[in-house]
Order: C-alpha cells, then structure tokens, then sequence
C-alpha cells in the first residue's frame, strides 16, 4: 500500500513516472516528493515506488 496525496492506493512495482501515468496525473507543472524529499523531473523514470512510500504530488496552478 502507498499514500497518494493522503489516500491509500494499491502497491505497484513502478516508476515516478509510470505512477503518474497510471493515475492520468499531466506531467508539466507537477512536483512530486516520496516521503518529504523532492524527486527531480530527470530522475522519474528510474526512481521506483517501494511499498509504503509517502508521495505527494503538487500541482502548480495559474491565477492571480
């Protein structure tokens, strides 16, 4: 099990990258940190989801 955003999803053995793709989250503007440390853009791809990890993913939205 992981926490999205403060919600429990199930477990997959994947990639910052394919996780956001699973959840059909648009890559531009979004940060994302594993138990509170920022994963750089560059390093989605490798940076693997393990089971309990703490994933926050921010979005950054336009106004004024």
């Amino acid at each position: 099990m992981i926490r999205v955003n403060g919600e429990d999803h199930e477990f997959f053995a994947e990639s910052v990258e394919d996780l956001l793709r699973r959840l059909s989250i648009e890559h531009r503007g979004v940060a994302v940190a594993i138990d509170g440390e920022i994963v750089r853009r560059s390093e989605w791809g490798e940076t693997r989801i393990e089971d309990g990890n703490a994933i926050e993913i921010v979005t950054a939205v336009a106004g004024g």
